[in-house]
């Protein structure tokens, strides 16, 4: 009779058995657990660790998708909880919980026995926090003596040696965090001092290397997820399949920011190598979406805001517009312009300052921006600058040209990671471009139109399906919006979705702006402005005596001599009698 899903929990163990363990292909040992619903059982998982083999240590790592669990290594717990202690996973029916400093309870978790000279087996303890159901992989590696001890020289976290990668993460940035290794040491012998001495022949000749494995975009499945765990579960398939971050010495900090991506899967892991024994460990690799899978508001699976989609969605269209016949109607380009300009200078005073919830910032922006677009328009109508208002046109396209330039390699070069630094380079860059437009208006401005039209249906898209490109200029709004976010590590995924897009944008740019350079070869530079031409045609009119509208009244004579008609009783004009022929 198969069992109920409710009652079982799945795990797939990975046993790897060799002198060089972690460079072993999978073997997979299946194991399949009850857990009665509503109670805590510890599930014991045993495994022979072999006297004659030249291993010292073990190590176990469980994965699931969005389930926390507790690894811990013995049954023992505390049994005095008070009953208004607020432990979610506590079973009151016992009252008990793994001991602390036994234990870690997470998605990614995992723990390393240290063994005995005389020891054959080593045996961890398995607890779901809610007794329900949950599938997920696990993997058994064995460490020889002359492997570094990932988390040996632990001072932070419960465990004597922890292994794990811990991480956190908000909308703007994921940070993870490890402890420090040990190197190497064989079976009963004691572990060497941590912090005693800096020379060659201890724990600070170590160094380590930080990877990201990013999942496919947009696929937030089970499988997904258990699949690329499989491919960074050793030291070579990290090496393989893995994107390398950043290398450091024993004497950099533990702790790293990144760019949170919320939607996109990725897998941080972390070598740690000994130069003078060549040799190698992995701590256990940690996964996020950065968003929450049980959250009702701004859950993995509603990432998407209908505001959000309706605002892009519009922008996507009139950027569309904008593209291809943009220089042609000047005045609607000044207002798309002006509207985005002001909507993205609005948005971030509006969030710095105000703790307004989303959806009204957003309307708030929507409305500012067109309160922009129209003073843009209305300032060229009144003062005829075309140079001024093309200047804020290369402002535009000079911020999107120093985002992409930042989005590259380029932006994770550490002397970036000083704000100064940043910002002026960045405003180098932005303020580069408006002198282009200066010896070249129309083009510049016709370039303009193209690129940065072309950009905004990138952005579209973007409202509906998930792409990296957005984070080209999302990355610099959150470096406006955190002040934290200068330490984080710009790294996103490139995959088919983007390519896709990128070729899109390119097509679109460039053959907007040939239809453009097209079309106004044989047009002047830029339409005059509609109140400069009624001036000069005023001027005109009181100079030249012969032009019959010369002697015309104007336009206020005229409208008060109506009113007169209408309010003022006319005079008799005395008798009138018809003409006798």
């Amino acid at each position: 009779m198969p069992l109920k899903r409710e009652y079982l929990v799945l795990l797939v163990l990975s046993w790897v058995s060799s002198l060089r363990a972690q460079d072993e292909i999978f073997k997979p040992l299946r194991h399949i657990i009850i857990a009665k619903k509503n109670q805590i059982l510890l599930h014991p998982v045993h495994i022979h660790a072999g006297r004659g083999k030249n291993y010292c240590l073990h190590r176990r790592e469980r994965h699931t998708h969005t389930h926390t669990h507790t690894h811990t290594y013995t049954r023992k717990k505390h049994t005095h909880i008070p009953p208004a202690d607020p432990v979610p996973w506590v079973d009151r029916t016992s009252n008990q919980i793994p001991l602390y400093g036994f234990s870690v309870t997470a998605v990614d978790a995992g723990l390393l026995s240290n063994l005995t000279p005389s020891q054959t087996t080593v045996s961890w303890f398995l607890k779901t926090p809610d007794g329900s159901s949950a599938a997920g992989i696990g993997v058994i590696l064995p460490y020889t003596s002359t492997d570094p001890v990932p988390g040996a020289c632990n001072q932070e976290f419960p465990l004597e040696i922890d292994p794990n990668i811990y991480l956190q993460y908000n909308l703007f940035e994921t940070m993870i965090t490890f402890a420090p290794a040990n190197i190497g040491y064989g079976r009963g012998k004691i572990p060497p001092a941590c912090d005693v001495d800096v020379s060659s022949s201890t724990r600070w000749r170590l160094v380590y290397e930080v990877y990201q494995y990013f999942l496919p975009e947009g696929d937030l499945s089970e499988q997904s997820l258990i699949s690329s765990l499989e491919r960074v579960a050793n030291v070579q398939n990290v090496q393989d399949n893995s994107r390398k971050v950043m290398s450091l010495t024993s004497h950099d900090r533990t702790q790293f920011s990144f760019s949170s991506l919320p939607g996109q899967g990725v897998i941080f892991s972390v070598i740690v190598r000994d130069p003078v024994l060549n040799t190698s460990a992995s701590y256990i690799p940690v996964h996020t979406y950065a968003c929450s899978f049980s959250s009702t508001l701004d859950g993995c699976s509603d990432l998407g805001r209908v505001s959000t989609k309706v605002f892009f969605t519009v922008i996507g269209l009139a950027g569309l517009f904008v593209c291809f016949v943009g220089h042609r109607f000047f005045k609607c380009e000044l207002f798309c312009m002006g509207f985005g300009f002001t909507a993205f200078v609005f948005f971030v005073v509006i969030t710095i300052t105000t703790p307004l919830k989303y959806n009204i910032r957003l309307a708030l922006t929507a409305l500012m921006g067109v309160v922009g677009g129209v003073v843009m328009v209305m300032s060229w109508w009144r003062f005829g600058s075309v140079m001024a208002c093309v200047c804020v046109v290369g402002l535009i396209l000079g911020f999107l040209i120093s985002s992409i330039v930042f989005f590259t390699p380029l932006g994770d070069i550490p002397i970036f990671h000083d704000d100064l630094v940043f910002w002026v380079v960045f405003a180098c860059i932005m303020m580069f471009v408006p002198l282009f437009f200066i010896r070249w208006p129309r083009e510049g401005n016709i370039i303009a139109c193209g690129v940065v039209g072309a950009y905004t249906v990138v952005l579209a898209v973007n409202a509906y399906t998930y792409t990296s490109l957005s984070y080209i200029t999302l990355d610099v709004l959150k470096r406006l919006l955190n002040h934290n976010f200068s330490r984080a590590f710009i790294s996103v995924p490139l995959q088919d979705i983007d390519f896709i897009l990128i070729t899109l944008w390119v097509v679109l740019g460039i053959s907007g702006i040939v239809v453009q350079l097209y079309r106004e070869k044989s047009r002047s530079f830029f339409p005059p402005s509609p109140y400069v031409m009624w001036k000069q045609e005023r001027e005109r009119r009181k100079t030249n005596v012969l032009d019959p509208s010369h002697h015309k009244p104007s336009l206020s004579a005229r409208i008060l001599g109506r009113i007169r008609q209408l309010t003022q009783r006319a005079e008799p004009a005395g008798e009138t009698t018809p003409l006798l022929l």
